[in-house]
């Protein structure tokens, strides 16, 4: 991995509010921790009791410093990352459990591909690309097969990287729950035609992965 050193942003729920876990969120390919997805996503989450970890991987960081854009590290480049941060957070002492891990799109799926090595108490993804958009025949999708570490993935039902009738017939593990976001695209934004609202999804996001936390106790 590049040797850069790792920072994080971490949120924290307000005193009076009672913290339920943490959740250890990665951003997707193109957007960094501090995107507007992101941080709109972390203060639902917030609100929700949950102590919220943002961090950045080598590739993200090293345009943060630079200003110039590359593209994602490598695979193993981007899991080796996955568990530095999960060590590094689960030593913490300041930290409620239990501990889930994350991500929006790249950054969730590369969580659900070390979430069993590592142990952590759950899984949330925010719009899991399940394939490249238009292809839905190269899915990315073997290890969700064989999960075992409880999983919940929040899909907009107009993602063009998975859609409802694409990921029916998919034997997920019995471990995987896919919540379906009523016109949602990957970013969980339906149509204003919808009569929805972006921030109504995301609160509700919230809200459920609250309930998933105090049952991954």
């Amino acid at each position: 991995m590049t040797d850069i050193p790792l920072s994080y942003l971490i949120d924290r729920p307000a005193e009076q509010t009672r913290p339920v876990g943490s959740l250890i969120l990665a951003h997707g390919a193109g957007a960094p921790m501090d995107s507007d997805f992101m941080a709109a996503i972390t203060r639902q989450l917030t609100v929700e009791g949950m102590t919220v970890v943002r961090f950045e991987f080598p590739y993200m960081r090293q345009r943060r410093l630079t200003g110039k854009k590359r593209p994602p590290d490598r695979q193993p480049v981007l899991l080796d990352c996955w568990r530095k941060v999960y060590t590094h957070c689960f030593y913490r002492e300041d930290l409620s459990a239990p501990i889930l891990i994350g991500g929006k799109s790249m950054g969730g799926r590369m969580a659900s591909m070390v979430v069993d090595e590592l142990g952590a108490a759950g899984l949330c993804c925010l719009g899991y690309p399940f394939h490249p958009p238009g292809k839905p025949e190269r899915m990315r999708i073997d290890h969700l097969l064989t999960m075992t570490t409880p999983a919940l993935i929040y899909q907009g039902t107009r993602d063009p990287f998975g859609k409802p009738d694409e990921l029916a017939s998919i034997p997920l593990s019995p471990a995987v729950t896919i919540h379906w976001l009523e016109d949602g695209n990957h970013d969980l934004k339906p149509r204003k035609a919808s009569g929805l609202d972006q921030s109504e999804h995301l609160a509700a996001v919230a809200s459920s992965v609250s309930a998933f936390a105090q049952n991954c106790r």
